[in-house]
């Protein structure tokens, strides 16, 4: 009886874990005091079998009293409703804002029966329309909650995270499920609770809620529902304290699925961040220091009853690249780490696919781990706010299609006003191949290395650093420095010719050559290193062709013999990894062993 109880709770854990597969992501937020030149960054990887990567891009736009904007489900495009049009929105270019304001997601479900099945706005209609109608991270708290409240919470829980050039936000919520008296639903709207990163600090979030206790008399730093807890109270969540309340425990209990699959990438993001040490503020106000690793007993799921900290502060600060870097995680260097156990196959893959477990022949589960990286990635970004320089060049969207650990971030400014081809909305989706869409590029040459992985992958890889080292490190610093050089003309001009009427300065038409600039940037960049991505797919395949390895010049023209230029000098076979090896000796080595040695 015992043992079949543990099966099944083993086994709901799992499918907790799978169910949950179908969304899942991962976000980075790097506050202005712990990035290296004091922006402030947040990555995101968008995960998901069901979506496509593309760029979303709206222009700033007046609208006439009365207009109704429809709304989707960003999911599954299925039409919610129409709400209220503002009289003006403003641009958005992916999850930023002409304003520089940054939102980003992790679903986590929670309590199922919280699920608004009447909700007339999802998660992804709040981030995207939040954007157009928020200048700065708490306006766009703001909004999400006066929106959520007036027309429902359509979605499972929610973090989001939210930030602008100045700060940073982790906020949480879930909808109080469906109630109808007199055909309204009486339980319309969320339950939620926001906080501010400290300056200096970083946080992660992976598809499991992360906040914890929160103080409630430091609107400064914290802000949350009024019945945030009374509501808990209600449903039978929680009955301590309100000192002793914790919106992750009450909304989102963990198990063994979400802390595996979900928490164990917010550790490991830190890991990396930290370099192993996190150092923060417990509940008491002291200050602590402890091994990344003393948490590993939590995070692999062994002991439910451990925790890590919300906030952790880094004793080396971090740039554009690192945080990018840091999606490419495969759990490397830890228990975890995907390129070392058998399920790697020959070639180091660090992929597992899915369903996320396995049984074996005795009827026990196994766990397939879930990093930071996936092959299942429509788009990922980092979002970099800037407040040093003006909101016109100030925020930049490193952005990227397909698997992070093969492809690129390229820049994109968000005064944009056109969007590169190959991130074009429309441009191919998941059941229509465009040769000119950079999702599919990135998916043929992740695909590509995934047969032999710890040799293309590393290839791929340098390819992609060089190109984004030359980008984050020298040419966006080059395009900022002429573009702050043509504002500050610009504004001198039009500051005199405005200071005797005493106008605020905030017109887009004057600086029209500035926002030409960095548009021509943007897609001539973007475009050219798509160029580049389609030679390299050729080359994969003339370098790799058949499991072998033809040798390349320090220009990468392929060397020819002497008889031949179209004959490899030599070719090389990497072969197999040392545990495949010894593996297939293990289990099949009386069929294959050579005789006499």
């Amino acid at each position: 009886m015992r043992k079949s109880l543990l099966y099944l709770l083993a086994t709901a854990a799992f499918l907790l874990l799978w169910g949950a597969e179908g969304n899942t992501c991962t976000n980075v937020i790097v506050t202005r005091g712990a990035s290296r030149d004091g922006s402030v960054l947040v990555s995101y990887a968008a995960d998901s079998h069901y979506l496509f990567g593309e760029l979303y891009y709206k222009p700033a736009a007046d609208w006439k009293p009365g207009t109704m904007l429809p709304v989707y489900d960003w999911d599954t495009h299925r039409y919610l409703g129409e709400i209220e049009q503002v009289p003006h929105t403003y641009q958005t270019v992916g999850n930023m804002n002409e304003y520089q304001v940054i939102i980003t997601e992790t679903t986590w479900g929670g309590r199922p029966e919280l699920e608004d099945k009447k909700g007339g706005i999802d998660y992804g209609s709040l981030i995207y329309i939040a954007l157009q109608r928020s200048r700065t991270a708490r306006e766009a708290i703001e909004v999400i909650v006066n929106l959520a409240n007036e027309y429902g919470y359509a979605s499972e829980g929610e973090t989001f995270s939210i930030a602008d050039k100045n700060e940073a936000w982790i906020m949480e919520l879930i909808g109080k499920g469906t109630l109808i008296k007199n055909g309204i639903n009486v339980n319309k709207g969320i339950v939620w609770v926001a906080m501010r990163v400290p300056d200096g600090a970083i946080c992660a979030h992976a598809n499991q809620a992360r906040i914890g206790k929160f103080p409630m008399d430091d609107p400064d730093n914290c802000l949350y529902a009024p019945d945030v807890i009374s509501f808990a109270r209600k449903k039978g969540y929680f009955d301590g304290l309100d000192s002793d309340f914790s919106f992750k425990k009450a909304y989102n209990p963990i198990d063994f699925g979400t802390v595996r699959g979900c928490d164990a990438r917010a550790w490991s993001a830190f890991n990396i961040l930290t370099e192993g040490w996190f150092s923060f503020y417990d509940e008491e106000g002291n200050a602590v220091t402890r091994d990344a690793f003393s948490y590993l007993d939590y995070v692999m799921g062994n002991n439910l009853e451990g925790d890590f900290p919300l906030f952790v502060f880094p004793r080396k600060k971090a740039g554009v690249k690192e945080v990018a870097d840091v999606m490419r995680d495969h759990f490397e260097g830890t228990p975890m780490d995907m390129t070392q156990d058998i399920g790697a196959g020959g070639n180091a893959l660090p992929y597992r696919w899915r369903p996320m477990e396995f049984q074996d022949a005795e009827g026990n589960t196994y766990v397939n781990e879930r990093a930071i990286a996936t092959q299942q990635t429509g788009f990922w970004m980092v979002g970099q706010a800037r407040n040093y320089v003006p909101d016109v060049v100030g925020g930049i969207l490193w952005f990227g299609t397909d698997d992070a650990a093969t492809s690129y971030l390229t820049p994109i400014y968000t005064a944009t006003t056109a969007v590169p081809d190959c991130f074009r909305e429309g441009n191919g989706d998941l059941l229509h191949y465009s040769p000119t869409a950079s999702f599919w590029i990135n998916n043929r040459i992740s695909n590509a290395c995934y047969k032999m992985y710890n040799v293309m992958a590393p290839y791929v890889r340098a390819k992609a650093d060089l190109f984004e080292i030359e980008q984050m490190e020298r040419r966006t610093h080059s395009v900022d420095s002429m573009a702050v050089v043509m504002y500050n003309q610009v504004a001198v001009k039009l500051q005199k010719k405005l200071s005797s009427r005493g106008d605020v300065m905030v017109q887009r038409k004057p600086f029209a050559k500035i926002v030409e600039y960095v548009t021509n940037y943007t897609v001539n960049t973007a475009q050219k290193q798509f160029a580049d991505w389609q030679n390299l797919e050729v080359e994969l395949l003339v370098k790799y062709m058949d499991g072998n390895v033809k040798p390349q010049d320090e220009n990468g023209r392929f060397k020819h013999s002497q008889y031949s230029e179209g004959m490899p000098e030599s070719i090389e076979w990497p072969g197999y990894t040392e545990l495949w090896k010894e593996t297939v000796a293990q289990e099949h080595g009386q069929t294959i062993k050579v005789p006499g040695n």
